[in-house]
């Protein structure tokens, strides 16, 4: 455990993202002058984040306390939300063999579940996902996996309050898998041990990473080399602030790291021919590293991607089965 920052009394969080703005604390390398107070959502997507990356989370590791401890906190924003649980049940637990450093071990992880229903086409769901668990501890450091992933469970809880403030025209199930860095444990049970017939899901929508794209000012979206009919649907959302969509890494010629087809958990829907687009930042110094810290983000370039993503949910939702 890093003691130094456990003992340390955590910031007000308007004071971080007033910080993060003015000293360029979060590493950026740019300042930025804030120019309003942050609205209510975008104080929640920030707090999801430093919450569910906190060092009391433990890396939320699957079969750990701190991964029991997230899932406890992911199922009640949902249940504040007024998320609904589907027909099988919030949780859907399994066990699966896994990787770890010593070796493939068996653990027993949790998925978590919401669903919102349509108004157009009730009967066909987006899969809107995203991981929750990371790493754990190693050699006594936590790895706390803001970016990788509570960011992307924020994303897709800001997602959830939009819905439920607007109804989606599709049934949406949002998931948060656990054990993705296991091996996709927790997707793969999932697409084996769907909640609805798999040839009902239209689209699984995957975040993972969407908090530091000011790496090269890119939410990648990858999938629609194999799913083209999508990239018209998604190619006129304007950039929001620093951040815009691009598309790619899944091509033929991208190649090892390039290639993010089977990245994350929306490799379980690919695997299943289920078409799927994964949204996420590039690579950055902190990826799987002790130091992807809840401080490393630059609370406008995060907010700005969960807009993009929330604005391709809608785009998405509107044209599909028409």
């Amino acid at each position: 455990m890093r003691l130094s920052r456990l003992a340390r009394p955590l910031v007000p969080l308007a004071a971080v993202l007033w910080l993060s703005a003015c000293s360029g604390l979060t590493g950026s390398g740019d300042a930025a002058t804030p120019s309003a107070a942050p609205s209510a959502a975008d104080t929640q997507l920030l707090d999801d984040v430093r919450i569910l990356s906190a060092d009391d989370m433990e890396g939320r590791d699957t079969g750990a306390p701190g991964g029991e401890r997230a899932r406890a906190y992911i199922v009640s924003r949902l249940e504040a939300l007024g998320v609904a649980a589907p027909g099988m049940g919030r949780l859907q637990p399994f066990e699966a063999r896994g990787r770890t450093r010593e070796g493939i071990k068996t653990f027993n992880g949790t998925n978590i579940i919401g669903q919102i229903p349509g108004t157009r086409v009730g009967g066909r769901y987006i899969v809107v996902s995203a991981h929750y668990d990371h790493v754990g501890v190693n050699d006594g450091q936590v790895y706390n996996g803001a970016d990788d992933n509570a960011s992307g469970v924020a994303t897709m809880l800001a997602l959830a309050a939009e819905l439920k403030r607007q109804a989606p025209e599709h049934s949406v199930l949002f998931v948060a898998f656990d054990g993705e860095e296991r091996g996709l444990l927790g997707a793969t049970h999932f697409v084996e041990a769907p909640p609805v017939p798999l040839e009902s899901i239209s689209l699984n929508l995957n975040f993972d990473m969407t908090a530091r794209a000011e790496t090269d000012g890119k939410l990648w979206v990858t999938g629609t080399w194999q799913n083209p009919s999508l990239r018209p649907i998604l190619e006129p959302i304007p950039a929001d602030g620093a951040v815009a969509l691009a598309f790619g890494k899944d091509t033929p010629q991208d190649t090892g790291e390039d290639n993010w087809v089977e990245a994350s958990d929306h490799a379980a829907f690919y695997r299943a021919q289920v078409p799927f687009l994964y949204l996420g930042v590039n690579y950055h110094p902190d990826y799987h590293r002790p130091t992807d810290d809840f401080e490393r983000i630059t609370p406008s370039v995060f907010i700005s991607a969960t807009d993009l993503s929330i604005a391709a949910f809608r785009a998405l939702d509107r044209a599909l089965d028409r």
